[in-house]
């Protein structure tokens, strides 16, 4: 097995803004633990911009698996936390005042962007990870976007480094992360294969020509050597495939590298997405013009970010959680 990770760092989730004497909206997250750790305030100082930052009127976020994984400590080597935190990954907002060395923005201006601390009524962001709004998107679904699509399309574009003719097999393909890795290795020319449950391939033929329930064994057994696996399940699903890849084929995940891929000669290449406002905007023009979608399946106010987190660690949807401040 050849490792070759691109494992990217993001901005600090957790670092001290400077706050205003203005109140905001917000959910705290005061310890690790169940949703009951998530607090709704009114009156949580207003963060004010760096020179080199932006502060944007939340208008929508969206839940990500992320976001619970931290708030139970699960994920607290990756991305420990200093209490009380804002969680949130996801905005879609309004430009409402920018730092002295930034330009290009506009207030009122409609923009998105991968975050930290969008569970509020106000966030700042570094202006270079802004994408401007396209007109024909509202502000739900371009909450939808950001980091499912950006790590799709790293997993696609830096992970598996697809070309032209080759064939890629796609797991959880009717995610976020899984529609945009299939969308994007599309564009690229591959032969996309969708991984997903048997109940699911009627909805996977509606975005690839290929479909293989990943939960019948004879149809796994049928895979062989394949170019490439773009995984964002993991687990014993990722486990059971490292077979069907070819000699030299490659391996690239947003879980990590699956158990036993050092038994075979394959590159393995594992995915940390980072913010990319060039990508985000060009995928999100995508989605303006109906060339593929990241459907929403529920709209919460932020004040209910207890039940919607709840719901969306229980899964099962067959789609995004929005997120209204």
């Amino acid at each position: 097995m050849i490792l070759a990770p691109y494992e990217m760092s993001a901005n600090a989730p957790f670092a001290p803004f400077r706050a205003s004497h203005q109140p905001m909206k917000a959910v705290l997250l005061l310890a690790y633990g169940g949703t009951d750790q998530l607090e709704y305030k009114t009156s949580v100082p207003r963060p004010e911009p760096a020179d080199d930052e932006v502060l944007v009127r939340v208008k929508a976020t969206s839940l990500n698996p992320i976001d619970w994984k931290i708030r139970s400590g699960a994920a607290k080597d990756r991305f420990p936390v200093t209490f009380p935190a804002i969680l949130g990954r996801d905005l879609a907002g309004d430009v409402v005042q920018v730092g002295i060395r930034v330009s290009g923005f506009t207030q009122g201006q409609r923009v998105m962007a991968v975050a930290h601390q969008t569970y509020a009524e106000y966030t700042v962001v570094k202006a270079d990870v802004l994408a401007p709004i396209p007109d024909a998107l509202d502000y739900e679904h371009a909450a939808a976007l950001p980091l499912v699509v950006l790590t799709g399309a790293q997993l696609i574009e830096r992970g598996a480094k697809v070309q032209r003719g080759q064939t890629i097999l796609v797991t959880g393909a009717l995610g976020g992360v899984g529609r945009t890795a299939v969308y994007v290795a599309r564009q690229h020319g591959a032969n996309v294969i969708a991984g997903v449950r048997a109940s699911e391939r009627e909805q996977a033929l509606q975005i690839a020509k290929q479909v293989v329930a990943l939960d019948v064994p004879r149809e796994v057994e049928l895979l062989k050597d394949l170019d490439m696996i773009a995984d964002t399940i993991g687990g014993s699903v990722g486990q059971s495939l490292l077979r069907t890849l070819k000699p030299g084929g490659t391996y690239a995940s947003v879980v990590g590298p699956p158990k036993d891929a050092e038994k075979y000669d394959i590159r393995v290449a594992p995915v940390v997405s980072q913010p990319d406002a060039s990508r985000l905007a060009e995928l999100a023009l995508d989605e303006a013009d109906g060339e593929f979608n990241i459907p929403i399946a529920k709209v919460f106010p932020l004040a209910q970010i207890r039940q919607a987190q709840e719901l969306g660690e229980k899964g099962g949807l067959s789609g995004k959680i929005i997120i209204l401040p």
